[in-house]
């Protein structure tokens, strides 16, 4: 999928001594890999509430195409007491996926998943690799698609992206699990013309998934946090044009 044109930074959706959440753009890896792109690490070095802060520390990751909530530790001490609520399930996340096909009903993917080097993916079984689960329920079904609340049980690497081509609902735009590489709206609207002399453009062309909650246990404090991030612009458009369809 094409990187983005120009450098988006994250919102800062909470801060205090101990961590700090973000909601991260599409396009921005969660913390050093492949690429020259500036992470989201960097990025937020950049900025003047936390740029005396050099310790950020990532506790999790989201996928560099996906958008969406995303927790920051800023101490050595807040980055292990988060790192121990995921590794012992305490942390819940919900994500918003958008996938093709319209999905009949609520349901459960409870299927391993086998992590193929050579492919830079993963696939699923039901005796190798490592357990993962996946809950789904049904939010809304707009043209050619299905948008999903889905809430993972584990948190391995692509889990919903492969459980959903599983089932036979991969994402919208997913190439590398069976989607598509964009949606545009020519396909699903009647008639559709694009303008003379104009190419028409995508109404997404990145994975249409969106980490929209988590929820988890303040390491200092011990209470409670639940953070939403929005869904940003290009899910949002997709799930307006294509709802107006059906």
């Amino acid at each position: 999928m094409p990187a983005p044109n120009r450098r988006k930074d994250p919102t800062i959706l909470h801060v205090d001594d101990a961590l700090v959440v973000i909601d991260k753009p599409a396009g921005v890896l969660s913390a050093p890999g492949r690429g020259p792109e500036p992470t989201a690490m960097e990025l937020l070095r950049d900025r003047p509430e936390l740029a005396e802060n050099q310790s950020l520390r990532v506790v999790h990751r989201l996928d560099c195409d996906a958008s969406g909530v995303l927790l920051v530790a800023r101490t050595l001490e807040a980055q292990r007491g988060l790192v121990s609520q995921f590794t012992h399930r305490r942390v819940h996340k919900i994500y918003h996926a958008l996938v093709s096909g319209y999905v009949e009903q609520d349901g459960e993917v409870d299927l391993n998943v086998v992590y193929d080097r050579r492919r830079n993916r993963v696939g699923t079984s039901t005796s190798r690799g490592k357990p993962a689960g996946t809950h789904y329920r049904v939010l809304q079904r707009v043209a050619g698609h299905t948008l999903l609340e889905c809430r993972p049980i584990t948190g391995r690497t692509h889990q919903i992206r492969a459980h959903m081509a599983a089932i036979g609902h991969p994402l919208g735009v997913d190439p590398l699990y069976g989607g598509g590489q964009a949606i545009f709206l020519s396909r699903y609207k009647p008639g559709y013309r694009v303008s003379r002399g104009r190419t028409e453009r995508p109404l997404i062309e990145r994975l249409t998934l969106h980490a929209f909650q988590i929820t988890f246990e303040h390491p200092v404090t011990g209470e409670s946090q639940t953070i939403e991030a929005p869904w940003p612009k290009d899910f949002r458009a997709t799930l307006t044009q294509l709802g107006r369809l059906v």
